[in-house]
């Protein structure tokens, strides 16, 4: 029963960091794009205060219950999980020390003038944005095949149990 609890845990807040994720990359980037960049600039800040807060809280609950999904398993549910659990961790590594720093200095652009090179800057961040979005989908992805891989299980564990006709 807890690891079915676990996985459940795992797969909600996984699939909402990758659907927050997804929808940023598929929607809020080519939006700040579009817009003049004294918009970017405000609304990227404006954001990252809610953002700071709920994506960290997504990324824990989903690490830590694949990791203890992981732990509470054994053979190939152990693998999967572990694996999910360790994306989300490159998840959060790469928004840590690749987004944030841009989302700070991104803070102080706002309130001052961009350097000359913040095109690139920007680009980098999309680059970080992109490789966090692909790692919490991939983790995902794995919960998934884990979930179906366990309800396969208990079909035909069930069938077997039943008497032929």
């Amino acid at each position: 029963m807890r690891t079915r609890l676990l996985l459940g845990m795992a797969l909600l807040s996984t699939g909402l960091l990758a659907g927050a994720f997804g929808y940023g990359a598929a929607n809020l980037v080519p939006t700040f794009n579009s817009v003049p960049l004294d918009m970017r600039l405000d609304f990227h800040t404006e954001l990252m205060k809610m953002n700071g807060i709920t994506m960290q809280g997504a990324m824990a609950v989903s690490a830590l219950s694949a990791l203890a999904l992981a732990a509470l398993t054994r053979g190939r549910a152990r693998v999967l999980a572990g694996v999910a659990g360790l994306l989300t961790v490159v998840s959060f590594l790469i928004t840590r020390f690749g987004n944030v720093p841009i989302n700070g200095r991104i803070k102080q652009w706002a309130a001052t003038t961009p350097p000359a090179d913040h095109a690139e800057i920007l680009r980098r961040w999309e680059l970080f944005n992109d490789a966090r979005t692909l790692t919490a989908i991939a983790a995902f992805a794995v919960l998934i095949s884990l979930a179906l891989r366990q309800t396969g299980e208990r079909r035909s564990t069930t069938s077997s149990r039943l008497p032929s006709p």
